[in-house]
């Protein structure tokens, strides 16, 4: 398909996606606070891969982590 032929032509472009069990590991959110989270605009929005599947791109929430580092360290700095 083109879809796939798209997603290869850039084998070493860093952009990798990250299903829900990985995604909770590094934030140490749960299920629903993710969810919540992005129903409100607070956090990176899956994209769909299927019909019952979806991800996150692994960027983006490396750069929501990185906000609520920068943020606590704001507040530090006051």
């Amino acid at each position: 398909s083109t879809k796939m032929a798209h997603i290869n032509a850039f084998p070493d472009s860093g952009l990798t996606l990250e299903r829900l069990p990985q995604v909770k590991a590094r934030t140490g959110l749960s299920r629903s606070e993710i969810y919540r989270k992005v129903a409100l605009g607070d956090f990176p929005s899956p994209i769909k891969l299927g019909e019952r599947a979806s991800a996150w791109p692994e960027h983006e929430v490396t750069a929501w982590i990185a906000s609520r580092i920068a943020a606590r360290d704001a507040k530090a700095v006051r």
